[in-house]
């Protein structure tokens, strides 16, 4: 996986200044109480309520997701065009213009088959409108369960690190201009912390004015992990905010407001949704399990919840 310069963020499986209108309301909330990612520390549980994994049988962790309603994901295109993930989700929508050479146009939507109960510890991040702008300086978090070097482990609990949004210019001089306007860059141009491996997928969030948490960007790839000039490069979401609305239009789940109403995961002993899995059962951890839920396909697809310890 490592053979060539740039690298995109999904797990090897095989050797080879403005103002922020939410455009999904009661979103983007995390709990009050909170306590690899390259660079990164461990996160508590719970603590990032819309951060999903999705796991392949026999491998496990394969790439990050985002909650942004009760029946959809959004995800990185580049981690389902050789997958036959398409089976064990109801349906996934990459993006008809997605590029696998330039990774431009990375991003996916997963619908799932059945909705998530929201509460204070399952919620949706925000996603911003297209006409907001994530300022060069911003401090933002990347989270994911990726590898905790280049060469590394994947991370046995969840990650975050903060990393700040680089302006496009000089993102595209450190890329030789590989950067397109879908793309967003961060890190640190020093290097240390950045998103790697296995992180693909998973959302790139920065803190707006009225304290919600908006999806800046999607894991996409990068010229190997934290390096100096080097810094990651994200699905820049504000420019698929309308493409994302179009897809969703007219479904029974598309992003609307919660309300108490919402459809319950017949799981009454749910606390917070930390992962989707479609594999094996697992545990890992004192306060964490694996639970599983059947979605009338041929493999089960599980949600990992936080118990407190």
């Amino acid at each position: 996986c490592a053979s060539g310069k740039c690298l995109s963020k999904i797990l090897c499986l095989h050797n080879k200044s403005y103002k922020c209108h939410a455009v999904h309301v009661g979103c983007g909330t995390r709990p009050r109480k909170r306590a690899k990612i390259v660079g990164g520390t461990d996160a508590q549980a719970g603590s990032w309520p819309w951060q999903v994994s999705l796991q392949m049988e026999r491998y496990g962790h394969v790439c990050g997701a985002s909650l942004v309603a009760s029946r959809w994901l959004v995800s990185a295109a580049h981690c389902f065009q050789d997958s036959d993930a398409i089976k064990q989700i109801r349906r996934i929508i990459l993006h008809s213009q997605y590029d696998q050479f330039t990774s431009d146009y990375d991003i996916a939507l997963l619908e799932l088959s059945a909705p998530v109960f929201f509460n204070e510890l399952v919620q949706p991040v925000c996603i911003p409108a297209s006409s907001h702008a994530f300022t060069s300086g911003t401090s933002c978090f990347v989270t994911g369960w990726g590898v905790l070097s280049e060469e590394g482990e994947l991370a046995t609990l969840l990650q975050e690190a903060t990393v700040n949004i680089i302006s496009h210019n000089t993102c595209n001089k450190m890329y030789d201009d590989a950067v397109t306007p879908r793309m967003l860059c961060a890190g640190n141009i020093q290097g240390g912390v950045d998103a790697c491996q296995g992180d693909s997928g998973g959302p790139l969030v920065c803190l707006e004015r009225g304290r919600r948490w908006f999806l800046a960007g999607i894991v996409s790839w990068g010229e190997g992990c934290a390096r100096q000039n080097r810094p990651g490069v994200y699905t820049r979401v504000i420019k698929f905010t309308d493409w994302i609305h179009q897809q969703t239009k007219g479904q029974k789940s598309s992003l609307t407001t919660p309300t108490e109403k919402s459809p319950r995961i017949p799981i009454e002993t749910a606390k917070s949704l930390d992962m989707l899995h479609i594999s094996m059962v697992h545990r890992s951890g004192s306060h964490h399990s694996w639970v599983n839920r059947n979605y009338k396909k041929y493999i089960y697809i599980f949600f990992l919840f936080s118990f407190p310890q």
